[in-house]
């Protein structure tokens, strides 16, 4: 087993990123509204990120909630975004792209491949969606996709393993595996060892209070959401330590 595990944290600001680094992750997902999944972060806030040293910082590009069949003006947008993201320093760039029935869009991969540039492409977790997840990744081999990130088309990673492993196995080293959802200390040594990935992605999130609706906790603002006014998700440093104790625990 390759014991030098590299360590991704999915963030929502610079403190979560600071947070991040402090724990001893390697790699930062720069998002905004982690709670539809992840979308694209302001400049602002990628530019603030970059400030912290010794971390990688790849922002996410995806302009909505929902899948990820875009039409011409969400692309475009997109196509801005990841353009200002590499002109300021980006070391990555996270999107991705389908068709209407699920299949990898390869024009569209294939450009923000070449719009990455030195950096690293990542596909996300929309290839989770498509129908045949072996012809998937092919096709984003032949893009020049660095990595992908995937739970194994389940709704955690430890209920796709099988996928996940055999995956590793095809793509023997053409295309870096990336676990992402559902990593917990009482599970990462398990997926290590199973799947034979030496890389990981999670969230360590716990939240804090914010106190200016306090006279009025009645309001929401989010529609149909109904979330909770008076709390902020923010990266628990504790919680990635917890993860990368249970590695070294493992690992001896």
């Amino acid at each position: 087993m390759n014991k030098n595990i590299t360590i991704e944290i999915c963030c929502g600001s610079y403190e979560d990123v600071l947070a991040s680094k402090e724990a001893g992750a390697h790699r930062a997902e720069l998002n905004s509204a982690l709670f539809l999944g992840g979308l694209t972060p302001s400049l602002g806030a990628f530019l603030l990120a970059k400030q912290v040293e010794g971390i990688q910082i790849l922002p996410m590009v995806r302009p909505r909630q929902a899948g990820f069949f875009y039409n011409d003006a969400e692309y475009e947008t997109m196509v801005r975004d990841a353009k200002l993201f590499v002109e300021h320093g980006a070391e990555g760039i996270v999107f991705g792209f389908l068709n209407a029935d699920g299949t990898v869009d390869e024009g569209r991969t294939a450009e923000f491949v070449k719009l990455t540039g030195e950096g690293d492409a990542v596909f996300h977790r929309a290839f989770d969606l498509t129908p045949d997840p072996f012809a998937a990744m092919e096709t984003l081999i032949n893009c020049g996709v660095k990595r992908i990130l995937t739970s194994g088309q389940a709704p955690s990673v430890p209920e796709g393993l099988e996928l996940i492993k055999e995956l590793v196995e095809r793509a023997k080293g053409r295309i870096e595996i990336l676990p992402g959802a559902g990593i917990r200390p009482t599970n990462v040594a398990k997926i290590v060892e199973y799947t034979g990935v030496n890389q990981l992605h999670f969230s360590a999130m716990t939240q804090r209070h914010e106190p200016s609706n306090l006279h009025n906790p009645s309001l929401t603002f989010g529609g149909a959401l109904r979330i909770r006014e008076d709390l902020v998700d923010v990266i628990s440093a504790g919680k990635i330590t917890q993860v990368t104790e249970a590695l070294n625990a493992y690992r001896g």
